[in-house]
């Protein structure tokens, strides 16, 4: 999933592009309303556009009219401009979701997978594809294919969350604090010991890949579809 963002400042725009490439998207970023205009008008249209208001060559709410007039993708427009006046101008020009500078990487990355679900990007569930279900009568993880896995309490505590987020990435830290039991000492090391047991044990079970990503440094995603019941 592509998505072209649209900063003049150089810390942030490579911050936000190393950050979205880590959590698997296929990011890519410029400087300039000229860049933009270039990159929209020499490729494939990006799923959605990050786009930075104050930009030296042009002004981000005409931008957004203009990528809306003539492109078929998400807008998240990322702005220091936070009254009320300026928000309402940015959804009149053309934005889906309006963002304050200041939003952590991981807020941005949240708006952008909420709008790739709302527009279709993200299917929850493909047409005629079974989810996997995850029950807490028996802690039973249940394939695609009808096959129950039997989970302990900890893998059920790991799988629970990340099944919950729809696709959004769960970091090492709150997998490590949901995982971790009272009194003892949880680390790195031991989440990724859960993980490799759980991997193994679902291929064995299940007979079935595991839909479970690593992003490298930040945390995991279970990247299919999932009931939580």
């Amino acid at each position: 999933m592509s998505i072209l963002v649209v900063e003049d400042e150089p810390r942030l725009r490579t911050d936000l592009v190393d950050f979205l490439r880590l959590s698997g998207f296929a990011a890519t970023g410029v400087a300039t309303a000229r860049d933009l205009r270039a990159a929209l008008a020499g490729g494939e249209t990006p799923a959605i556009v990050v786009l930075d208001v104050g930009l030296p060559d042009g002004n981000g709410f005409d931008l957004a009219a203009e990528i809306r007039h003539s492109h078929d993708c998400g807008i998240v427009m990322l702005t220091a401009l936070g009254d009320s006046d300026d928000r309402i101008r940015g959804f009149e020009s053309g934005a889906d979701i309006y963002l304050v500078k200041g939003s952590t990487l991981r807020e941005i990355e949240a708006a952008i997978r909420s709008l790739l679900r709302r527009t279709g990007g993200v299917p929850v569930v493909a047409d005629g594809a079974e989810p996997w279900v995850l029950s807490g009568a028996g802690w039973l993880l249940t394939a695609p294919n009808g096959k129950a896995v039997k989970l302990t309490a900890t893998e059920f505590a790991f799988l629970s969350l990340l099944c919950g987020r729809g696709g959004e990435i769960c970091t090492r830290e709150e997998l490590m604090a949901i995982t971790a039991r009272p009194r003892s000492q949880f680390d790195d090391r031991h989440l990724d010991a859960v993980v490799s047991r759980l991997r193994r044990k679902i291929e064995r079970d299940a007979n079935l890949p595991v839909p479970l990503r690593v992003v490298y440094g930040v945390g995991y995603i279970f990247t299919a579809a999932a009931v939580v019941e």
